[in-house]
């Protein structure tokens, strides 16, 4: 890491040089006439300690701008450096007339337009890429009211898979011995089992525990994107077993439960990351655990609730079957609270509509509506048990009464499990879990 921070500093003497060489602007914060004015100024074709200094005035001036202002500019630009129609057809014209790779190159880049390229350029600031990122954070904030920036985040998002390929990216195991930074960090990106304090914290890093996070070079101490892991001897069943205090001692864990993962940038939401964690980290586990045979998780089923509560009565009876409506009928009900001891009774009637819901309930790609399940079964997993009373929070009672799933990596059939369900749509099921669906 020390070399990358010598780096920076090369980079931001560089754009100093550049001050002293070219007139600079005045800037004054919010200034939306003069950021545009600097992105012509950094796609033309000047000096490289010039385009330096104007990528670090960019950087700069963008994080002073207001919300609206940062609207207008995602306007500006996704129209100002989009794709030349009539360049792409004269370079269509021009390629089918020769086909060789010089025209095939040109057609590439009057393709791509100049809004890669301007992104590219604002990257060479010293704080280029966390500002970049911080930018498509702002930008996902006004993309569903203004779909015509649609563009601009495929751009930014095409880079990033780039920017943050796993080959760049540095894996670190966290240990209480991690600099606080990173560790305070770490508890306030955890979005699916909140860490309330240090001591809950230290429990997660506890010997019967592992964590490990992606680091980017040009990132100092931020985490992108973390997993927690739980040994245990089965898959872990609860989130209130996994994360209390450790009594046992014991050491003999055939099993690693994943339980929590969380991608730490929203800016980088949708730059798929978690996948090849889970995979980099099982290697990890496997070389330092070796008596470790099995891999799963114990994951959150977000959406159930909601789905549950728009269903209509001839659905719900067609999934239960020879079950009475009434018995899950509660589960509408204004005063159902945490615990509610009717949960546990109608244990049988619940399964069936989560593994309805995981398994056979598809988006308009035939794929399962929910979005965890298909994170999961893309990575090679199959659905393994559901869990009643996995999580009793306020948080896993609003999203699914409490309920959570087990996904499980068998390593031999991880491959074969992928290939099937991005080829055949297939959803593979534990042969417990068959006769509820």
């Amino acid at each position: 890491m020390k070399n990358i921070f010598k780096l920076k500093d090369i980079i931001s003497s560089i754009a100093d040089v550049g001050q002293k060489l070219f007139k600079k602007k005045e800037l004054k914060k919010n200034d939306l006439e003069t950021i545009l004015s600097l992105c012509d100024d950094l796609i033309s074709n000047k000096g490289a300690a010039f385009g330096i200094t104007v990528a670090r005035d960019v950087t700069d001036l963008y994080q002073t701008l207001t919300p609206e202002n940062k609207l207008f500019f995602f306007k500006k630009i996704n129209e100002k450096f989009k794709p030349s129609h009539t360049k792409v057809s004269e370079a269509i014209e021009i390629y089918q007339k020769t086909q060789n790779d010089k025209n095939l190159f040109k057609l590439f880049i009057v393709s791509e337009g100049k809004r890669r390229e301007l992104f590219r350029r604002m990257n060479m600031a010293p704080n280029g890429i966390s500002t970049i990122v911080s930018l498509r954070e702002d930008l996902l904030k006004v993309l569903e009211k203004n779909p015509e920036l649609k563009p601009l985040d495929n751009d930014l998002r095409e880079l990033f898979k780039s920017w943050f390929n796993p080959g760049f990216l540095r894996l670190a195991k966290i240990t209480w011995d991690t600099k606080a930074a990173v560790l305070e960090k770490i508890m306030k990106y955890e979005r699916v089992h909140k860490i309330k304090d240090m001591d809950e914290l230290k429990r997660r890093l506890g010997e019967d525990r592992r964590f490990f996070s992606y680091f980017h070079p040009a990132l100092e101490d931020e985490p992108i994107i973390f997993v927690q892991v739980a040994l245990t001897n089965g898959l872990g069943k609860s989130i209130q077993e996994i994360t209390k205090p450790h009594t046992t001692g014991n050491k003999n864990y055939d099993t690693a439960t994943f339980y929590s993962i969380s991608n730490c940038q929203e800016g980088l939401s949708r730059v798929t990351l978690g996948n090849f964690l889970i995979k980099r980290v099982v290697y990890e586990i496997q070389e330092e655990l070796p008596d470790i045979k099995h891999f799963g998780t114990l994951s959150p089923i977000p959406g159930f609730r909601d789905w549950f509560s728009y269903l209509e009565e001839n659905k719900i009876k067609n999934i239960l079957g020879n079950i009475p409506l009434e018995n899950i009928s509660f589960l509408k009900s204004s005063d159902l609270k945490i615990g509610d001891t009717r949960i546990v009774s109608n244990k049988d009637a619940i399964l069936k509509l989560v593994a309805h819901y995981l398994i056979n309930e598809k988006n308009h790609k035939q794929l399962p509506i929910n979005d965890v399940t298909r994170f999961h079964l893309g990575n090679g997993a199959i659905v393994e048990d559901i869990n009643i009373n996995a999580n009793v929070s306020e948080v896993g009672f609003n999203r699914s009464y409490g309920v959570m799933v087990n996904y499980l990596y068998e390593l031999k059939n991880i491959e074969k499990n992928h290939e099937d369900y991005v080829n055949n749509k297939k959803v593979i099921v534990s042969d417990k879990l068959k006769k509820f669906i």
